[in-house]
């Protein structure tokens, strides 16, 4: 299961409601979506993969990935969070299967190698069917990152997993700095669920979506989407259940969440430019200088995102594109949406 809703607004000028940031080449040359899908297909083939979106973003996502048919997706009705999409995901599965095993992924994470990540999730697969356990990935954390859930690892479980003793949401420098010397992983959000194990725990632990899964039993999807709360997993399930683990990443990784995250995971210049499309840096240094739309030269400058798409320039200092939430706040809508809107 591919996640695959949200507008990657943090990435604006050139991600939109109708082209998401999963559908830019962020991290390399193919859209994030297509990097996520081609990095599983040798664990998962293409006919066990389904898209989780709303329906405006089918076309664009077939568009970039012709190889998907209506088939592969999973529309959502409405926009509830992680915690019903994911329930009515291992819904589908368990009426096909269910001693099942559910991988969660989303579409706009880097991830390399490939080929470690999907030995891991492999392995994840077995010991979350023979455990009964709810795992998550956890991400070694190289930098005190504040924008990042971080996990507190408790007991080691037999194969390499182990307890999740605490989830803790974004901390500040200072305590992701403790964080990082205590052992603490990052909560890079990447789940392996037996889905009969899953769907039980909803019911135990997670009351206010559980007593819904009968509608989903009888298939009104619908009416499931129309009263299920608006609830991540992390907060519905995880927090709540003593079924969780976790295993330590054996790959590079990052959530691709703003645009300082392309100095990451693109290879920069010799003084650590980006450049992409028709785009120059001079006497510069430390920018991201990204064009869809003519020439855009940047001249004398030191740590800054200039950005030009679609007669839309964004020139901002690279602290500061992790607010550009706020930025959109207070701009027209035609900005927002862009020409696509």
């Amino acid at each position: 299961m591919i996640l695959a809703g949200g507008a990657g607004s943090r990435f604006w000028p050139v991600s939109t409601p109708s082209r998401p940031k999963q559908l830019l080449p962020l991290a390399g040359p193919d859209p994030l979506i297509t990097a996520t899908i081609e990095r599983i297909l040798p664990l998962v083939p293409l006919d066990r993969i389904r898209i989780l979106a709303g329906q405006p973003l089918v076309k664009p996502i077939r568009r970039v990935v012709p190889q998907l048919d209506d088939g592969h997706f999973l529309i959502e009705p409405r926009v509830r969070g992680t915690a019903a999409i994911l329930a009515w995901a291992a819904h589908e599965i368990a009426r096909q299967d269910p001693d099942g095993v559910m991988l969660s992924l989303h579409s706009d994470h880097a991830i390399q190698p490939a080929a470690a990540f999907r030995d891991l999730l492999s392995d994840a697969a077995v010991i979350a069917r023979r455990e009964k356990l709810l795992l998550t990935i956890g991400a070694r954390p190289d930098r005190p990152e504040t924008g990042y859930g971080y996990i507190r690892p408790g007991e080691t479980l037999e194969g390499g997993a182990q307890r999740v003793a605490q989830f803790i949401e974004k901390p500040d420098r200072a305590t992701a700095e403790r964080y990082i010397g205590d052992g603490y992983l990052w909560n890079t959000g990447i789940f392996v669920f037996p889905v009969g194990v899953f769907l039980d725990q909803l019911r135990e632990h997670t009351p206010e979506l559980g007593a819904l899964l009968p509608l989903l039993d009888a298939g009104d999807v619908h009416s499931f989407f129309e009263q299920v709360p608006n609830l991540t997993i992390d907060v519905g399930l995880m927090e709540r259940t003593d079924r969780v683990g976790v295993m330590g990443a054996t790959f590079e990784w990052d959530d691709v969440g703003s645009w300082d995250a392309v100095l990451r995971t693109r290879t920069p210049d010799a003084d650590g430019n980006v450049l992409h499309g028709d785009a120059y840096a001079v006497d510069t240094s430390g920018s991201v200088v990204w064009s869809e739309d003519g020439s855009v030269v940047v001249f004398g400058a030191e740590d800054m995102v200039v950005v030009r798409t679609k007669g839309v320039t964004l020139v901002s200092p690279r602290s500061r594109v992790g607010d550009l939430k706020k930025l959109i706040e207070q701009l027209p809508d035609h900005l927002v949406r862009g020409d696509d809107g």
